[in-house]
């Protein structure tokens, strides 16, 4: 419903060429519906349990019985201000509410309570990587506004049902600029806003129930041109399906254009089964809603300290947390922000780091081997089996000499598998020790030497494969238990 306005573009936008489709250029924007984690609705005490009975937690007010009035849920009020100092935007000391008006059996008044004019949030950013380069999207506003009913279609034979369960439970929707240049860089940008809103606990982020539901504003221009007609693809419940969605719309509009046919603005469904998107209804502007000031509702007044008080209370945001990652552990703004995926990595990882007193090594492992074996298992970092200071004396045995890396990848598999908790113990009876015996190293790179002089030769003759092929002799005949740096070192030094 929101009706963007075409802005200078972003800094971060001005620097990456956008990628063309068959020559066209795509441009998406989003709304977000973000369901706020209160306890009741947001202008009624009615519950927002997800899953009970149809019709049991709505009330008179989520009902519209004559007489009653809504009250403004303060919670909600703060979960807003909460989302807007998470993307440094501005809080309006004085936002309205105003009378959506449509008629759908789901929602009992006619109208839906929402904001319009004046939100209660205005502007802010999401930053987020993609393929290793920053990237951001502005966003024009976040609104509070009330959740309608629930058609019911699948268990009626010709008849539709209604859930009122849903009416009234307290949304933020989330508007951005029409900053985004492909179907990768929108779900990057949705899994940075979930990220968000999960993580500083507005919203619990369950896109199956419907907690975090997003549209996106899909269209398509040829370079330079002004901003197409856009069609917008509604309730999109997963990431796989978002990135389907869009690709999909983007090759209908580019073959409708290219066929001499105009883009109709309208709202569209993604059917996953088919992988297709079809027309659902002609897309409504603000005008056909003829929005008007509740007149039940004073205008929301928030005072400055009301808004410092929520930002003293406020858990350490993830780009905060990023950022003192990158001056405390001297890590990469890629890997700061890898690793502030969620509070748990985040804990997980400082708890490692500080078990080793090595973050990048920590920074590597969480990353790579331990992120591997959590995706092949399907589970997230507080199920691994592997705690923070397992991983973290784990690491100190490299640091110490006692490991190999290889050889410490099969100690995480054991660790892994729950052989034993004790990691030196595993070590012990895997006999996976480095060999730190300078003597006994020494008589195998003798006789490694002895038995390949066409590898020395190949060597002094300045082919650095051969000084390969006798590290991996040595190697072999160590059974493993050598250590590489110490076997390069000694081999250079009698060689040259």
């Amino acid at each position: 419903m929101n009706t963007f306005v075409e802005k200078a573009p972003s800094a971060s936008r001005a620097a990456l060429p956008s990628p063309l489709v068959l020559g066209y250029e795509v441009v998406i924007g989003f709304e977000t519906h973000a369901q706020l984690s209160t306890q009741s609705k947001i202008f009624s005490r009615a519950s927002t349990a997800f899953g009970a009975e149809p019709n049991t937690q709505a009330c008179a007010v989520d009902l519209a019985l004559p007489g009653t009035l809504p009250v403004m849920n303060r919670g909600a009020v703060e979960r807003a201000i909460q989302f807007a100092l998470a993307i440094g935007a501005q809080v309006s000391p004085r936002s309205i509410f105003a009378r959506k008006n449509y008629f759908y059996p789901d929602l009992p008044k006619g109208y839906q309570i929402s904001q319009f004019e004046i939100p209660v949030v205005v502007g802010g950013e999401v930053e987020f990587y993609l393929d290793g380069e920053k990237r951001s999207v502005r966003l024009v506003r976040a609104h509070l506004e009330e959740d309608a009913g629930k058609s019911l279609h699948e268990d009626y034979v010709g008849q539709t049902g209604i859930d009122l369960n849903r009416a009234g439970t307290p949304l933020l929707e989330i508007v951005t600029e029409p900053d985004m240049r492909s179907s990768a860089e929108a779900v990057a940008y949705a899994k940075e806003l979930h990220k968000i809103v999960t993580w500083i606990g507005i919203c619990d982020g369950n896109m199956q129930e419907g907690s975090f539901r997003c549209d996106a504003n899909v269209s398509v221009r040829k370079p330079g041109a002004p901003l197409g007609t856009r069609r917008e693809v509604k309730n999109l419940n997963s990431f796989k399906f978002m990135q389907q969605a869009i690709d999909y719309e983007v090759r209908w509009q580019i073959e409708q254009l290219e066929d001499g046919h105009a883009i109709e603005q309208a709202t569209v469904l993604f059917d996953p089964d088919s992988g297709e998107t079809r027309s659902m209804r002609s897309k409504e502007d603000a005008a056909d809603y003829r929005y008007f000031p509740d007149p039940d509702l004073p205008p929301l007044v928030i005072a400055d300290d009301w808004v410092q008080r929520v930002r003293l209370e406020m858990t350490e945001l993830p780009r905060v947390m990023a950022q003192r990652f990158v001056a405390d552990y001297g890590l990469s703004d890629y890997d700061a922000t890898a690793l502030t995926q969620s509070h748990a990595i985040a804990a997980y990882f400082e708890a490692t780091a500080k078990a080793c007193g090595q973050a990048k090594l920590a920074s590597n492992w969480i990353m790579g081997d331990v992120a591997r074996r959590l995706n092949t298992d399907e589970i997230d970092i507080a199920q691994s089996p592997v705690n923070a200071t397992q991983l973290g004396l784990l690491i100190t045995r490299i640091v110490d000499g006692t490991l190999s890396n290889n050889a410490a990848k099969q100690v995480l598999d054991a660790l892994w598998a729950g052989e034993s908790p004790d990691v030196d113990a595993l070590i012990e009876s895997k006999g996976l020790k480095q060999m730190n015996d300078s003597g006994a190293l020494e008589k195998i790179v003798d006789e490694v030497l002895a038995a390949n002089p066409k590898n020395i030769e190949q060597y002094k003759a300045g082919n650095s494969k051969a000084l390969n092929a006798l590290v991996g002799q040595i190697m072999k005949g160590s059974q493993g238990k050598a250590n590489p740096q110490q076997v390069n070192d000694l081999l250079r030094k009698k060689l040259d």
